[in-house]
């Protein structure tokens, strides 16, 4: 028998609320986004002690918005502390999604909604039949799906008809738990985005070490540089994306997400490579560009509101981020950031692959009827025989003939030019062979 032994801790280590372990890391802890699909293209979720960056160049969509809100709704579910920056905090909290009834009842009107694409099904208990080779496949999905998640306090199943009570909102105000932030101070000589800074390094404190459990900070800043923040510059944007960064660096018990309004999620307001400064300046930055501004896009696809671009992917404990070993959407390694979409459906907000939808719809034909041979040799024995014109003299006069389609004779013949006559002499064009072949005797042709 062997003497050596695993050394196993005596007491498992306490997870913080709403959050879990980064694969392979012990001291790596994730939280959710709200929104499944986005935690795996993130790996598992956004890093505590990390800052995403959500840019939504149209301005005709909210989508950047909206993931904010999904964001706000799974830490106050979670029973997180949430930091709101922005003049309407309350009233922006007050429009986030939340749960319909219980995790359990959630779960499974999710689970029916992406197997009859988002609606109502009708006939659910006929099971239609297949091929016996095919029934073992696995069905085709295009997302991750909300069952896999192994603690429903991780990431709850939120409900895009649903609000947020405000019986929870009361509550999480009168405990701490939620706080706003406005963006405009009393002092008009200080600038508002040096002022959001020193608000939140006041809230955030010293970071007490010797906390068995430190509870988990979510800080939500919404619309960054908008009508509220002032005049802004690219470089004032930096300068607060990298003061942020380092901010959340010293309290690993937070995590940010940051949307930027529409005219700044673009290369020609910051100069040619801005969408990469945004990049480098936070530890995550993902591009929703929706179709509402292009509609040759929308019609090209319709199942579809918008392309998903990466820009970079959170790695607090290496060099490499764990995206790219864990994450299904991105393909495991092979490249797949380049195809991802995303789509808003009634309830939910999905991030998947890109796939074409099938040409003219499912319910119509796309495919004319074929020919047959016999309608073959009827085209090609229907030939007509017409007389060519004859050249003109010397004085190089134009000739029109006009004809009608399937007509044997001349209908008129004009002479352009004055004092030319036309000439009585015609020459038969001479008949084109036809090829043709019975299907009985392939072999034998007939010329």
């Amino acid at each position: 028998m062997s003497s050596f032994k695993r050394r196993i801790p005596a007491t498992q280590k306490t997870l913080p609320p709403g959050t879990r372990l980064l694969s392979g890391s012990s001291t790596t802890f994730l939280t959710s986004t709200g929104i499944p699909s986005l935690d795996d293209i993130l790996g598992g979720g956004l890093p505590l002690g990390c800052s995403q960056v959500i840019l939504a160049p149209d301005l005709h969509s909210a989508y950047g918005e909206l993931t904010q809100k999904y964001y706000v709704a799974q830490g106050l579910a979670a029973a997180q502390d949430v930091y709101v920056v922005d003049d309407e905090g309350i009233r922006f909290v007050e429009e986030c999604m939340w749960m319909p009834g219980s995790a359990a009842s959630s779960s499974s009107v999710v689970e029916e909604s992406e197997k009859n694409g988002g609606e109502a099904g009708e006939g659910q208990d006929t099971k239609i039949k297949i091929a016996w080779r095919y029934e073992q496949m696995k069905q085709f999905q295009t997302t991750v799906s909300s069952s896999n998640q192994s603690d429903e306090d991780f990431c709850r199943v939120f409900d895009l008809t649903c609000r947020i009570p405000a019986a929870v909102i009361q509550s999480a105000a009168s405990k701490k738990q939620l706080v706003t932030i406005n963006v405009s101070n009393s002092n008009p000589e200080e600038r508002p985005l040096k002022g959001v800074l020193k608000k939140l390094t006041e809230l955030l404190g010293p970071e007490d070490a010797e906390a068995p459990v430190q509870q988990p900070v979510r800080i939500c800043i919404r619309a960054l540089g908008s009508a509220q923040w002032g005049d802004v510059l690219p470089h004032d944007i930096c300068h607060f994306l990298h003061t942020l960064r380092s901010l959340l660096r010293s309290h690993s018990n937070a995590s940010a997400s940051v949307s930027l309004a529409p005219h700044l999620c673009v290369d020609s307001w910051g100069g040619p490579g801005w969408i990469q400064k945004l990049g480098w300046l936070s530890d995550a930055c993902v591009s929703l560009s929706a179709f509402t501004g292009n509609p040759s896009l929308a019609a090209m696809f319709p199942s579809h509101h918008g392309f998903v671009h990466i820009h970079s992917l959170p790695s607090p404990s290496g060099l490499l981020p764990a995206s790219d070993k864990f994450s299904t959407l991105r393909g495991l390694t092979s490249s797949g950031e380049n195809n991802l979409a995303f789509k808003c459906m009634r309830k939910r907000l999905v991030f998947e692959t890109l796939h074409l939808d099938l040409e003219g719809g499912v319910g119509e034909r796309r495919t004319t009827p074929a020919d047959t041979i016999s309608d073959i040799g009827l085209k090609n024995m229907h030939v007509h025989t017409h007389d060519e014109v004859p050249e003109t003299g010397a004085a190089g006069g134009a000739t029109v003939e006009i004809q009608m389609e399937q007509l044997q004779h001349k209908v008129a013949q004009v002479s352009m030019a004055e004092n030319v006559p036309l000439g009585n002499s015609t020459k038969k064009v001479k008949q084109k062979k036809k090829v043709a072949f019975t299907s009985e005797r392939p072999d034998l042709y007939d010329f």
